[in-house]
């Protein structure tokens, strides 16, 4: 399945309860976790300090922040959807959010998506994205849950 494009409210209801699409893998790597980690100056050991994390982490490695896991969800999002005739798109808000597993540096994410619900407020379009942040090779996702985004259509 390639990218989704839309271009109305109608279109983008008609995918009401199915699968949207599945991003493309993204190697997690130590540089990327150092980075997010001075960005939200959150230095936790088990996140940037290798040498520590071989030898006392129950993962002997380094692991990606849960927030870190978060943050990909625009980038993966952007390969899934593309929704024109908008005028601006809002993060409206995050529920049932859960992080099942750690990802360990040199992880591999991807993103499966679902649309659970779509409203029409006022020519506002509210979507609920069901979501889960999948590890290459594990069985349970890194992060599943809900994003609501405001589309607002021209």
């Amino acid at each position: 399945m390639g990218k989704l494009i839309v271009n109305s409210y109608d279109e983008f209801a008609s995918y009401l309860g199915k699968e949207l699409g599945t991003s493309e893998w993204l190697k997690v790597d130590q540089e990327r976790i150092n980075a997010f980690a001075d960005a939200t100056l959150d230095r936790q050991w088990i996140h940037v300090d290798v040498d520590r994390a071989k030898v006392e982490s129950p993962y002997k490695s380094t692991i990606a922040h849960g927030y870190l896991t978060l943050s990909l969800l625009p980038y993966f999002w952007n390969q899934i959807i593309e929704v024109n005739n908008l005028t601006m798109m809002v993060n409206y808000g995050m529920d049932k959010m859960r992080f099942g597993i750690p990802v360990p540096v040199g992880s591999k994410l991807r993103l499966v998506t679902k649309l659970a619900s779509i409203e029409n407020l006022r020519g506002i379009c509210k979507a609920t994205i069901d979501f889960q942040m999948e590890v290459e090779g594990q069985r349970k996702p890194a992060l599943k849950g809900e994003a609501t985004f405001l589309y607002y259509f021209k």
